[in-house]
């Protein structure tokens, strides 16, 4: 383990680190921030129940609120309000698009995917980030408007904690203020003018 002069900023070192021989319990996981359990069973009949939360958020529905990163009238982007990564943000058309084949011509679907990058380079520019996951999630039965998942991995997560066990919202989710989300919101748009 390095020493604490050592380690990057996103590391938690709240808790002491694991032995050399003992692996890291998943709340002393040193790569990521302190994680909070997410109420699985209320966010699944929400989304499967309730009303879509990206058409919600854009009529500015109280309950709905995101953190706006991105908007050009025909796209937008936002960060994720249970985020499992720092800098975790979502893209979506505003038009509400259950089916990503048949609900985007060719060319509105381009322009979702250039928009999808422009927002990774920009929170690339903000987070640290040893890869960028890119990936569309929903069901039509529940979350069904389009988005994409924008979310960075930060440098040093072991193997055993990348891919969808970094996303896993079953894993906890971030801690963080109003004053954290609207900060790192700023920080992203400011890189986004950029």
């Amino acid at each position: 383990m390095p020493s604490s002069a050592e380690l990057p900023w996103h590391v938690t070192q709240r808790r002491p680190a694991p032995t050399r021989n003992e692996p890291p319990a998943p709340s002393r996981l040193c790569w990521m921030s302190e994680r909070v359990p997410m109420d699985l069973s209320t966010y699944s009949e929400r989304v499967r129940c309730g009303g879509c939360f990206i058409c919600g958020m854009l009529r500015g529905d109280p309950g709905a609120e995101h953190e706006l990163l991105y908007d050009d009238g025909v796209n937008v982007a936002f960060l994720n309000r249970y985020p499992t990564l720092r800098g975790y943000a979502l893209v979506a058309p505003r038009r509400h698009v259950a089916d990503v084949v048949r609900g985007l011509t060719s060319a509105e679907y381009l322009a979702l995917q250039a928009v999808v990058h422009t927002v990774a380079v920009a929170i690339n520019h903000v987070v640290p980030t040893e890869r960028t996951y890119i990936l569309s999630l929903g069901s039509m039965q529940g979350n069904s408007h389009v988005h994409w998942h924008v979310a960075p991995l930060p440098p040093g997560t072991p193997y055993s904690q990348q891919q969808y066990h970094a996303l896993m919202s079953e894993n906890g989710v971030i801690a963080q203020t109003p004053d954290e989300v609207a900060g790192l919101g700023a920080t992203i748009r400011a890189a986004l003018a950029d």
